[in-house]
């Protein structure tokens, strides 16, 4: 009897050490149980009765509610209280369209919808932008404020006991993925595109999905509703195809993410001073491949799990570092939060259309803040200009009223996208830079081939100048940088002048391919920097090791001895070179081996299967690798 309680406590306690991840073995065991009794469940046909269907869904809600307590603990309690809120705000706006669905009932509708928004963007800033908005007060003010856990202290008043640490704030698990999903819930309800839920267990199961709850992909109301009513079916090919997706996402996580970070890219960040300015560099390319391999793989095992029970999830990745141009890398990367930033941020603040009074707003405070974070003079002055020369181009010059909107609400939205990720300035440096990254490349596509040229040189030749003058790592990059842009168009325009038409497509686009992969990676050095980080750190130590980055590899190479970094860690590049590879084979082709796997007779791809798998965890390292969203 004692070992069976301790089974039981085991199983049903929270373990800060062991939480359920896709990786470990104790999450499959738990999915194991779960699929078979979810099986029982649905039956055999293709019919479902009503009760049969809302018992299937209070099931998954359930279990989900289970799999968040065993990853994140009491902090289910929160997760609780965004579903019941999101369901009474949801019944509340259609109990009015139907009891009084004239303008006064809209109004109150339009109330209840801006209270939801608003109260599920207090609570996801309560617990991720704390330690930001402190951190501002203290610079205006010049006080020394800390941030205290309220609910901590009220936990620890009602049960008399000090339980919970009071003195930091700890952010759950995912919040920011189940907070824009209630959101996305509330408005789509308001805007009639989705129609209630009927009951609070229908709800809970949209809301807390346990597959993509914790990392995504952002599912929203409109998508994954609907499919809260249909019959559970499953066929033999559909079958094969979640396999496969588990499959291909536990080797990009274990084989590629988890191994290049521990043997080579955590080893450069974490003191970039002790490499050279190729392995810096190495770092950041590699670390491209790390976190897309990671979130991707996530996001591929969580769409085949959901597709066993009969659930589809959207597509989050479409092969990113195939994009052109960052504002295509956008478009393929993160796929469910581009569109909900588009749709519920871009297209309200004006769109490709006008600006609205939030439009500047919002720029003016972002960065306002981000000036008050740098604690440096010439931020603020560069941040003060860029702001008046925008607003009174945006005045004085109606004609291009339009092109300023465009470029500003993307900027917002940007900005925005990089606040998700964290409340530090490393983070709203990097949305900053790739949201200057999609305005100069859209500026630079509407120049002509020769304008591209002449305006190449002049930015070269000037950047060379100053560097005689004013020596630095970043300027030195810069000029490298333009260098290569410079030499890429005048070939691109000699080809053109010879051929009398346009160079060769292919050529074209694998030379912007390669140059949108290093401006991405780049700006990964704010994201990875600040990765990781308690909040109360993370803007100084953040900043150094990116200044670190940058000064190594803007310092002196010593070409000689890349031979020999090379092959003192060749599995890692090679492993590299592997991934990149196949990331940017023809999707067509990826499809056919999908199938192929797929179309397996099920003896021979469960063999398959199992040799992947005990190949995949020859890899696993002793230390527990998290996924890097689930800090998000």
């Amino acid at each position: 009897m004692e070992a069976l309680r301790t089974f039981l406590t085991n199983l049903f306690a929270f373990d800060q050490a062991h939480p359920l991840l896709f990786t470990q073995f104790n999450f499959w065991a738990f999915f194991l149980i779960v699929y078979a009794l979810f099986c029982v469940i649905v039956g055999r046909g293709r019919h479902m009765s009503k009760s049969r269907r809302l018992v299937r869904n209070g099931y998954l809600a359930l279990v989900s509610l289970f799999f968040y307590y065993k990853t994140s603990g009491l902090f289910v309690l929160l997760l609780v209280f965004s579903t019941l809120f999101g369901y009474a705000v949801g019944k509340r706006m259609d109990h009015l369209h139907d009891l009084h669905p004239d303008g006064t009932a809209q109004r109150r509708r339009k109330a209840w919808m801006v209270t939801g928004v608003v109260v599920n963007l207090l609570v996801l800033c309560y617990f991720k932008y704390a330690y930001f908005f402190t951190d501002i007060y203290n610079t205006l003010f010049h006080s020394d404020l800390q941030v205290v856990n309220y609910l901590a202290l009220w936990a620890n008043h009602f049960s008399d006991t000090p339980r919970f640490d009071a003195s930091q704030i700890l952010l759950p698990v995912g919040i920011s993925f189940f907070t824009f999903q209630n959101i996305s819930y509330v408005v789509d309800v308001y805007r009639r595109q989705v129609a209630h839920a009927d009951n609070v267990l229908d709800f809970g199961f949209y809301t807390t999905f346990f597959p993509q709850l914790v990392a995504g992909p952002i599912v929203r109301a409109d998508q994954f509703v609907p499919q809260l009513y249909r019959p559970y079916f499953l066929s033999r090919r559909q079958f094969g195809i979640a396999l496969f997706w588990v499959l291909n996402g536990l080797v990009k996580k274990i084989v590629l993410s988890d191994y290049l970070a521990i043997n080579f890219v955590d080893r450069v960040f974490d003191n970039p001073l002790l490499f050279t300015p190729f392995e810096n560099l190495s770092a950041l390319l590699i670390y491209s491949l790390q976190v897309y391999a990671d979130f991707s793989g996530y996001t591929d095992i969580a769409i085949g799990v959901a597709m066993m029970m009969g659930f589809y999830l959207p597509k989050n990745f479409n092969s990113p570092y195939k994009a052109a141009t960052p504002a295509e890398f956008w478009r393929r990367w993160h796929i469910s939060l581009s569109h909900w930033l588009r749709d519920y941020l871009y297209i309200p603040l004006g769109g490709n259309r006008n600006a609205t009074p939030m439009t500047f707003v919002i720029l003016s405070v972002i960065l306002i803040f981000a000036a008050l974070l740098a604690r440096t003079t010439w931020v603020t002055l560069v941040v003060t200009s860029l702001l008046g020369l925008l607003l009174a181009a945006y005045l004085l010059l109606p004609r291009f009223r339009k092109d300023i909107a465009t470029n500003v609400n993307n900027m917002d939205t940007m900005l925005l996208g990089g606040m998700w990720h964290g409340a530090s300035f490393n983070f709203i440096t990097w949305g900053a830079l790739n949201g200057v990254g999609i305005l100069v490349s859209k500026m630079w596509r509407r120049r002509t081939p020769w304008q591209r040229v002449v305006i190449g040189t002049v930015l070269f030749v000037t950047l060379i100048l100053v560097r005689q003058r004013h020596d630095g790592a970043l300027l030195s990059l810069a000029t490298v940088w333009s260098g290569v842009v410079c030499f890429g168009t005048a070939v691109r325009y000699l080809l053109l002048v010879l051929r009398h038409e346009q160079p060769m497509e292919w050529l074209d686009r694998s030379w912007n391919v390669l140059l949108t992969f290093f401006f991405i990676s780049f700006t990964r050095l704010f994201f990875r920097s600040g990765s990781n980080l308690h909040p109360a750190e993370a803007n100084e130590v953040a900043w150094r090791t990116a200044q670190d980055m940058v000064r190594q590899i803007g310092g002196t190479w010593h070409l000689e001895h890349i031979p020999a970094i090379v092959a003192n860690y060749a599995p890692v590049f090679v492993l590299f070179v592997i991934g990149m590879v196949i990331h940017w084979l023809p999707e067509r082709f990826k499809r056919r081996y999908r199938l192929w796997f797929a179309s397996l007779p099920l003896w021979l791809m469960v063999v398959v299967a199992a040799a992947v798998v005990f190949g995949v965890y020859q890899f696993v390292s002793a230390d527990l690798q998290p996924f890097i969203y689930f800090q998000f």
